[in-house]
């Protein structure tokens, strides 16, 4: 709990920073425009796509938050209900358990507990391999949030040149342009990559603390399934 508040925390820092340009100004006055009204006006449709991908990436940082945790992965009451089986030699009764509770866990144990009668090394080449498709899974999901920092800067990028180009234009075909006929294309050109940036960093900072949760978790869930096949290791002559 500590960590999530801990990174919580980083976002929100990072967003105050890069909403500085923002929160720099001085409020508008009565017949100027504000701030967030700018935003949405100039940032034209890059500037909606890049709004909308911030949303997304706020709605995965805050389901990886509930979904990406060792009592969602391992319940404690699953660790506990499957050695409590296997300690009284139940084997089937702790399967029938891991059908009937999906989790991370209890489907690394139900691939490995039928090879029982096979001996110890085929359970725990099922279990590894299993074990690997969900480190694959979850790597997979928290992948979306480097997707959305990477493609978010590339939009803004994409909206400075369309703002730069239609500055551009009306240069060229404009006589004696004043700066009010340029202000809309450079503003699209500033907006667009604001709004780039501010959606990549926090966005960038939840991918890596995900990253590292999920290879913490998923050494966690290797030593537990280890721990409780062991019991089927041969004893040593």
């Amino acid at each position: 709990m500590r960590t999530a508040l801990r990174f919580l925390f980083l976002v929100a820092i990072a967003m105050v920073v890069t909403s500085i340009p923002a929160l720099a100004q001085n409020a508008p006055a009565p017949n100027q425009e504000s701030f967030l009204g700018l935003i949405w006006r100039a940032g034209g449709p890059f500037g909606i796509v890049i709004i909308i991908s911030s949303v997304v990436g706020l709605a995965l940082i805050i389901e990886h938050f509930i979904s990406i945790s060792r009592a969602k992965l391992a319940p404690p009451e699953a660790i506990e209900t499957i050695e409590s089986h296997l300690d009284n030699n139940d084997v089937q009764g702790a399967f029938e358990y891991c059908e009937q509770n999906p989790c991370a866990l209890t489907r690394i144990m139900a691939a490995a507990l039928p090879k029982h009668p096979h001996g110890f090394d085929a359970m725990e080449t099922a279990a590894a391999s299993v074990a690997e498709e969900e480190a694959i899974k979850l790597n997979a999901k928290i992948s979306w949030l480097s997707f959305i920092a990477s493609v978010a800067p590339l939009l803004g990028l994409l909206g400075t040149v369309s703002g730069m180009l239609g500055a551009f234009a009306i240069i060229e075909t404009t006589t004696n342009p004043t700066p009010s006929d340029l202000a809309r294309g450079i503003k699209e050109a500033l907006v667009t990559t604001l709004l780039g940036l501010v959606v990549s960093i926090p966005v960038s900072l939840g991918f890596f603390y995900f990253r590292n949760k999920v290879v913490k978790l998923v050494l966690e869930m290797n030593a537990i399934w280890e721990d409780l096949i062991e019991r089927f290791r041969p004893a040593p002559h």
